[in-house]
């Protein structure tokens, strides 16, 4: 019971960090976007495509847990 509670909390730390990504990501492309000018803007274009990236990777992640853990543990 304790490491099914364990595995969930981790879960949602993953969901949660994949949020906070997300979040910074899209406010990184709009300013990249709208704001920044020159070579700041590609810069700051490219680390909020990675970070939207890292984000849906560490959601496939966690989502991957919750589905495909053992029926014991559910």
């Amino acid at each position: 019971m304790a490491a099914n509670q364990a595995s969930q909390a981790a879960t949602r730390r993953r969901q949660l960090w994949a949020g906070v990504l997300a979040l910074v990501g899209l406010v990184l492309l709009i300013i990249g976007l709208t704001v920044a000018d020159g070579v700041a803007a590609w810069v700051e274009v490219v680390v909020a495509i990675l970070l939207l990236v890292t984000s849906y990777i560490v959601q496939h992640l966690a989502r991957r847990e919750t589905v495909y853990q053992p029926d014991e543990r559910r």
